[in-house]
């Protein structure tokens, strides 16, 4: 909740959430800044206060000890996008249908909750849902600036400090009772933090302990968020089984000077003046007392409020943020929303509009990081750069439909040239290090120093580290390095290993290959292999331990390159997750560029059943087109009409966090990378596969979800530096 307007206006996440520059909305003072006098001499100056609230010197002193400003959130005093945002933009990012079908899953999913808040405070679900979505995307997105540093920011500079100064000593109140119990809480800038976004005064005096445990946590209680946000509404006068309002449409030659929040009248007064549904139904005549809104004037939708609406007003002083939380309320009650067209020729976009508006600039060549739905200043540049290119006027930046239909049509941007400076030559040597490694090695036992759990033995016909504990089983090809198989307890193999494998030295297909200095042949002539040297080549454990929690760890090597400035080291922890790293060093004197890929071969019940998360949205270059580039839409299948029933997937800058849900085999494989830019999704296909001797008919069950640094995010090594790709997979039961 947000003070009244009386106190002063401010607004929370949908500031965050909607349209704010991602740099402006997340950004912290710097740890190593100077101190500042005068913003010592201010938090000095409120322990007084702070002592006959009740808060103790020792407390005070322990949360103010260290704190710096941060200045960049005074400017956002005057940035507030409920009274800077056109409404139809404010709306369309806000009540769009993927919080309409999220609120109504939550809808389900709390309804004895939610049953039990309405037979308490008299609110509806859906209202209740809806201010939760608005609020932080049901609990997604809380804001992410250090509460103590903004609070004690405000009330010591800008304006409005008074007010800021009650928020902060009321933090304080609440961290001495235990209601908050993390110093470094984070919220929105202006205060408001958990569930539902409280500022500390609305905490401290409205929440309610809704799950029974004792204490008020609207951070991490869902129970006590809802029921805290249901108490709000009823004691700003919610009345139980009252509309808010509804959308309604004016008569010819209507005077708009009427409308107004304040400027109440009885119902039957609007109807007697000709207002009636905006179906065109007549409106049953009450004393009631209600307003007219016209949110964008006489040209667009006209809305008849009444006290609850109010109610909702008071949670956040501004009519667009009030009509976002009725407009959802409604939609999850199966309304349509809003009616009546905004008067504009370019209308908002959706959180999944802005991010395939984002992909599409993306596509174009333009740095604007991910395609996050998030439009702060680069996006806006990309935008008055095509809207220039396409004549559009004026080339304001604005994302809107106008733009996103114009490039939706326009021509496909051409494939992107890969780096051809990551071209390596044939190491002196390599040719005689091609044959299939010896069962074991003196280095390799020595290394294994007697560790329950590991021995050297044969997966599958290979040679092969075995890890058994009790958390799970895995095999490591000492040809390639290559992990071949992890099991973890309780669950089937994650990983698919052909069952048509060729004899060594023919690279192995399925586990993880380790694609190293290079990817495919990018940049590379016809006389080096395909994907690198290393897959082919005996690798050596180096190291290896047990953990306390049997978590096996393994460090292995290749044999050096002669002539190749690279290092490569592979780390494995093996446990109820594997994390595996390949860290590269760069031994010469000069930087150096390469790619790489864990080219994961995931089991799956039938690839034609699974699907791929979190690719949503991304720009993919596609190598079954000529590595032309093209947007990716929804999550992944094989059953995508752009390209049905095979994949050669490269996603650049994807991010690093994939799911891969399988419902064959019950479970979802969890995929997190770090330092590694690219995704890669490989499935052959039926068709391609029939003429793949180590695969065939066995297509089915595996997809290839890769972790790596290639096409375009090549990686820059300068001299002596060292760069770690890692991944991190998890198994989860559906």
């Amino acid at each position: 909740m947000r003070p009244p307007a009386s106190s002063f206006r401010i607004t929370a996440l949908p500031a965050l959430f909607m349209i704010a520059n991602a740099a402006t909305a997340t950004a912290a003072p710097s740890p190593a800044q100077a101190p500042n006098p005068a913003f010592q001499r201010c938090l000095a100056a409120m322990q007084p206060l702070a002592a006959a609230r009740g808060i103790d010197a020792a407390t005070f002193a322990r949360y103010t000890a260290g704190l710096q400003p941060d200045p960049t959130v005074l400017p956002l005093l005057d940035a507030q996008p409920e009274f800077t945002t056109p409404i139809w933009d404010y709306l369309a990012g806000l009540v769009d249908d993927q919080r309409v079908a999220d609120g109504r899953a939550m809808l389900a999913t709390h309804r004895a909750l939610l049953a039990r808040l309405q037979g308490e405070y008299g609110v509806d679900p859906e209202t209740v849902v809806a201010v939760w979505g608005v609020e932080s995307d049901y609990g997604r997105i809380t804001g992410k600036r250090p509460l103590r540093v903004s609070l004690a920011t405000l009330a010591c500079e800008g304006r409005r400090r008074e007010f800021f100064r009650g928020e902060f000593l009321a933090l304080l109140s609440l961290l001495q009772s235990g209601d908050l119990t993390d110093p470094d809480l984070t919220g929105s800038w202006a205060g408001a933090f958990g569930q539902t976004q409280f500022i500390p005064t609305t905490y401290a005096r409205i929440a309610v302990d809704g799950d029974g445990d004792g204490r008020r946590d609207l951070v991490g209680s869902i129970p006590d968020a809802l029921a805290s946000t249901a108490n709000y509404l009823q004691r700003a006068g919610w009345r139980s089984g009252e509309p808010w309002g509804y959308e309604v449409k004016l008569p010819a030659g209507f005077d708009a000077a009427l409308a107004g929040r304040t400027a109440r009248r009885p119902l039957s007064d609007w109807v007697a003046r000709g207002i009636v549904r905006v179906d065109g139904s007549a409106i049953a005549p009450s004393d009631a007392r209600s307003a007219l809104l016209l949110p964008a004037g006489r040209e667009g939708p006209a809305f008849l409020v009444f006290r609850n609406y109010d109610a909702i007003h008071s949670y956040n002083a501004a009519e667009s943020y009030a009509l976002a939380i009725t407009t959802l309320a409604d939609r999850l009650r199966g309304g349509e929303g809003v009616v009546a067209r905004w008067p504009t020729d370019d209308p908002g976009l959706s959180r999944a509009q802005r991010k395939e508006l984002q992909a599409l600039l993306l596509a174009r060549g333009h740095d604007i990081g991910a395609a996050d739905g998030m439009v702060g200043n680069a996006t806006r540049r990309a935008i008055a750069i095509e809207q220039q290119r396409l004549g559009q006027q004026p080339a304001d930046g604005r994302a809107g439909h106008r733009i996103l239909d114009a490039l939706r049509t326009a021509a496909p941007a051409p494939a992107a040239p890969l780096p051809a400076s990551t071209a390596f030559a044939l190491p002196a040597g390599y040719p005689a290090l091609l044959q299939s490694p010896s069962p074991t090695t003196a280095r390799t036992v020595k290394n294994m120093h007697d560790i329950p759990g590991l021995t050297v033995g044969t997966f599958q016909g290979l040679d092969a580290l075995l890890v058994d504990t009790p958390l799970g089983k895995a095999a490591v090809s000492l040809f390639g390095g290559q992990l071949v198989s992890w099991t973890p307890a309780g669950q089937e193999d994650v990983f698919w290993l052909s069952p048509l494998r060729a004899d060594l030295p023919t690279p192995i297909r399925g586990g993880t290959p380790v694609c190293w200095p290079y990817f495919s042949r990018q940049g590379q002539s016809d006389a080096v292999p395909a994907h690198g040297f290393v897959r082919t080549l005996p690798w050596q454990l180096a190291a290896a331990r047990r953990e306390a929690d049997g978590t096996m760890v393994l460090e292995l090597e290749p044999p050096p390159l002669q002539e190749l400035a690279l290092n490569l080291r592979m780390q494995l922890h093996i446990g109820r997750s594997l994390e595996q790293r390949l860290v590269t060093t760069n031994t010469g004197n000069q930087p150096l560029r390469f790619t790489e890929a864990l080219h994961n071969y995931f089991r799956v019940g039938d690839v034609e059943g699974v699907r791929i998360e979190g690719l949503d949205g991304l720009v993919f270059l596609d190598k079954n087109d000529g590595g032309s580039r093209h947007l990716q839409q929804g999550d992944w299948t094989l059953h995508d009409p752009r390209d049905p029933g095979r994949a050669d997937r490269l996603f650049p800058g994807a991010g690093g966090r994939y799911r891969l849900v399988d419902p064959g085999l019950a479970r979802s494989i969890a995929l997190e990378v770090e330092d590694g830019r690219t995704a890669i999704v490989w499935n052959p296909g039926e068709a391609a596969a029939a003429r793949m001797a180590d695969v065939g008919a066995h297509w089915r069950h595996f997809v290839c979800l890769e972790a790596g640094n290639a096409g375009p995010d090549v990686v820059d090594l300068p001299p002596g530096a060292t760069h770690t790709l890692t991944q991190k997979i998890t198994v989860t039961p559906l």
